[in-house]
């Protein structure tokens, strides 16, 4: 890792943890300068097909790579499409794991989550219990192809620890909590719960700004009073509200996931999460997006539960007890900024984001 200007190959580059990979390294240059960081995305490369793999791995010869590129999608994406996911993404897997070996790349830093642990499980889970039980049935396809990494790094390992007189080469993988900011994937339908409530949100409140425009018009025309509070919106949740997680920025999971690639030697992943009491439900995200489009929008939200929706899995609470010996000073970005820079961001972004 040492050599100048090492390649660092980053699979799903585009992608919303990419992007903040990239990020993060172009801001700090002068730490990152001795590495060639490539950002891979789809155009790239088909990486479910082997071919394809090889080609793009040998056209840029990595000392390290960072996986990221995966078939992923909200809950309703999952329970429609559980085997398409577990096919798609063992295909990737594989690839990208062999390609890895045969070029002797010296770190690989897989990207897993934490829909892997077991369903029925003692809280909080942590880097020992993943393979302890049946994921949620609601997303079983993703989870078992992606604990399936986990295998092949220790199978690696284990299969050629030893085998030359160069250094063994390290495979890893780090477990993020929900991952939400800028560049996500916006879709109503196939997006993670932070996104998709952000762009309901913004759907909502552009309608109830121009309800309230065209009212004030008539107001003038007809000299009729106007009636402010009609200028609301409404933030439809899907489920109960109930179900709790811990969120993370994307920036955030960046700057850890590039301390993994350049400190981290374990082959056993570790959790990369907010801390345990940072954890909130749903309906607390909600309010805090719908706040957060109040203020911007000048309108006041009503959020509505859809409870005929399911909620999934009702909390999946991570212990960053491990991450903490590493890093016991590490700063999360607070949720209501890292929410407020989102929305920030797509706002401004909206007519070319991922929607």
């Amino acid at each position: 890792m040492s050599e100048k200007r090492s390649v660092v190959l980053v699979t799903g580059g585009s992608g919303l943890v990419g992007k903040a990979i990239k990020s993060v390294v172009e801001q700090q240059s002068a730490e990152y300068g001795d590495h060639s960081f490539v950002f891979l995305s789809s155009k790239d490369a088909n990486l479910v097909d082997f071919n394809e793999t090889k080609r793009v791995f040998e056209k840029y010869s990595p000392s390290a790579v960072i996986h990221l590129a995966a078939m992923v999608g909200g809950l309703f994406r999952n329970l429609d499409n559980n085997l398409a996911f577990f096919r798609t993404n063992m295909q990737i897997n594989d690839n990208v794991l062999r390609m890895c070996h045969e070029l002797n790349v010296r770190k690989c830093v897989s990207c897993l989550s934490t829909c892997i642990f077991p369903d029925k499980t003692t809280y909080p889970i942590d880097e020992t219990m993943v393979h302890l039980g049946p994921p949620h049935d609601s997303n079983f396809g993703y989870s078992y192809a992606k604990r399936m990494i986990d295998v092949l790094n220790k199978a690696y390992t284990n299969q050629y620890k030893g085998k030359s007189d160069e250094l063994t080469p390290v495979f890893t993988s780090v477990i993020p909590t929900n991952v939400y900011g800028p560049h996500d994937n916006f879709n109503l339908h196939d997006s993670h719960v932070i996104p998709g409530l952000m762009h309901k949100a913004y759907l909502s409140a552009k309608e109830a700004k121009e309800k309230s425009k065209n009212l004030k018009c008539k107001q003038v025309f007809f000299k009729m009073n106007f009636i402010s509070d009609l200028e609301s919106a409404q933030l439809t949740v899907y489920g109960t509200g109930k179900p709790r997680r811990q969120f993370i920025y994307s920036i955030d999971l960046a700057r850890l996931i590039l301390w993994v690639l350049f400190n981290y030697n374990e082959v056993d992943p570790i959790i990369l999460s907010v801390d345990e009491k940072d954890e909130i439900s749903i309906a607390e995200a909600s309010k805090l997006i719908a706040n957060s489009f109040s203020r911007r929008f000048n309108v006041k939200f009503e959020i509505v539960e859809d409870t005929k929706m399911a909620d999934g899995q009702f909390k999946k609470t991570a212990s960053n007890k491990k991450l903490r010996t590493y890093l016991p000073d590490f700063k999360f970005t607070p949720i209501d900024e890292g929410v407020d820079s989102t929305i920030e961001w797509f706002c401004a972004n909206y007519d070319t984001c991922r929607k």
